[in-house]
């Protein structure tokens, strides 16, 4: 354990020094993405593995080791070049490649140091504890904006262990970010199941699914993913560069887990004839979608519907508007009800993603074949938002903290669940149960459902730190900002 806390420190170490040089944490891992993985490859390459892993002589770690100063920082330009040209894993890891490390002393040093560890025997999980290190600290460099397409790993640990998927089936993500859902799906069925030969590759090389159209981003999930002993160095990318939504794919899977980008509309940027740039909101025109509209949360639910098996099964994190907006959403809303069965909600509190005045939510439906009846009877909702307080650095959300979710949820048999909540013994409850009846007889079908009572608007003795109040009064002024925004856009 020793031997990985000092590469740990190492890594860290460095990054301080970069950043003297006005190097961020984000350029700093895609430096250090490149080297590993060219490391890694070299590794490959020798006794006793013995592998073509694709990368030219000319390009290799061994050609970076053999140059210093100007020499090697133009080397290093055209290397970044060239691979990202190859195919397959290899070529979207180079993807848009640059070299943000201007001095080459220490780009030399670095260099030095990734030379230093045998990467391969290392264990997957001491890399990729390494690299998930690096990906938080980079999610929390508010500047650098990659928050937002980090979700917490607590919540995602929580949909994983509700939803328990099992050997030799398919998972997917349309909208996969640097693929901590997959990993945590990984970890999960590496723990809970004593797999064979078959169902060991099928995890390594068939199981996961993804797409990622930030090339940057998409970069750090497939080495994330190959860190953790997911794909192969010479195989093909497991994450597509395509935006998911713009068509149906074909493919069909078993379970999909995702957090889609937040932010409502899809927009295309391009140039009008005064040479200015514009944005154009982006339709989706889809024979399978129940509605159209440039609403991007919406289009992802209906998308992530039309990936699942009939027998599929989904959890995706959805923003508040997607529970209660009219017109599309009402549609969405009626259509998921009666095609899948909509069997829980999980109401997440403000404070726990990295992208502010963000109120969230957790759908988890399953999907079944074409029925006349609405194949959703009840709406389990779990309130984990009314009087719940988190903040990403003092009081961050932990797994534990959605222990009673899961112990509610009842993964085991979903079909054997309890409410917390009676209007007479328990009107404190976080626990309750809606009826298909109850649910469209609503307001536009509003799944915006809510009966504890806010105690700090009761009770000035219980407000919470303050602290948590200014982050919770900016949370909600940035929620009502970004709702005025998409108004104003639309006028």
């Amino acid at each position: 354990m020793n031997a990985t806390a000092s590469i740990v420190s190492k890594v860290w170490s460095f990054c301080t020094t970069l950043r003297d040089d006005g190097v961020s944490y984000g350029d700093y891992l895609e430096q250090l993405t490149y080297l590993i993985f060219l490391k890694m490859a070299d590794e490959y390459s020798q006794p006793p593995y013995n592998r073509k892993v694709g990368i030219p002589a000319a390009y290799n770690w061994q050609s970076l080791r053999a140059r210093r100063g100007a020499e090697l920082e133009v080397h290093y330009v055209t290397l970044l070049l060239e691979l990202g040209n190859k195919p397959g894993m290899l070529g979207q890891i180079f993807t848009k490649a640059q070299n943000k490390i201007q001095d080459p002393a220490k780009l030399y040093r670095l260099i030095d140091m990734v030379n230093e560890t045998e990467w391969v025997t290392m264990g997957a999980d001491v890399k990729g504890d390494i690299y998930e290190g690096l990906l938080e600290r980079n999610a929390e460099d508010t500047k650098s904006g990659a928050g937002q397409y980090f979700t917490p790993r607590a919540l995602i640990r929580a949909m994983v262990e509700c939803v328990r998927p099992e050997p030799g089936k398919t998972i997917a993500d349309p909208a996969c970010g640097t693929g901590g859902f997959f990993l945590a799906a990984y970890d999960f069925l590496v723990a809970a199941h004593r797999m064979d030969k078959t169902q060991k590759a099928f995890l390594k090389h068939e199981t996961f699914n993804g797409n990622e159209i930030v090339a940057g981003t998409r970069r750090l999930a497939l080495m994330n993913m190959f860190l953790h002993n997911i794909g192969e160095i010479d195989g093909d990318s497991m994450v597509s560069p395509n935006d998911a939504l713009v068509a149906d794919s074909g493919k069909r899977y078993d379970y999909v887990l995702a957090n889609p980008p937040f932010g409502k509309k899809s927009a295309m940027s391009f140039t009008n004839e005064e040479g200015e740039q514009e944005k154009d909101d982006l339709t989706y025109n889809r024979q399978d979608f129940w509605a159209t509209t440039a609403n991007k949360q919406l289009n992802f639910v209906q998308h992530i519907r039309t990936m699942l098996k009939t027998t599929g099964r989904a959890a995706v994190v959805v923003p508040d508007n997607v529970l209660f907006e009219g017109g599309a959403g009402e549609t969405v809303r009626k259509k998921l009800l009666e095609t899948t069965e909509l069997h829980t909600i999980l109401r997440l509190p403000t404070g726990i993603f990295y992208a502010n005045g963000v109120k969230a939510n957790v759908l988890f439906f399953d999907n079944h074949a074409a029925s006349k009846e609405p194949w959703t009877k009840a709406v389990w909702f779990y309130d984990y938002r009314t009087n719940i307080h988190h903040t990403l650095k003092k009081k961050p959300l932990r797994f534990e903290d959605l222990q009673e979710f899961i112990s509610c949820y009842n993964p085991l048999n979903r079909h054997e669940r309890k409410e917390s909540w009676s209007e007479a013994a328990s009107p404190e409850g976080r626990w309750r149960k809606f009826s298909y009846e109850q649910i469209v007889a609503r307001d536009k079908t509003s799944l915006d459902i809510f009966w504890l009572k806010d105690k700090s608007l009761a009770d000035l003795d219980n407000l919470p730190e303050p602290d948590v109040l200014a982050l919770e009064i900016i949370d909600n002024l940035e929620a009502g900002l970004n709702s005025f925004r998409e108004i104003a856009a639309a006028l």
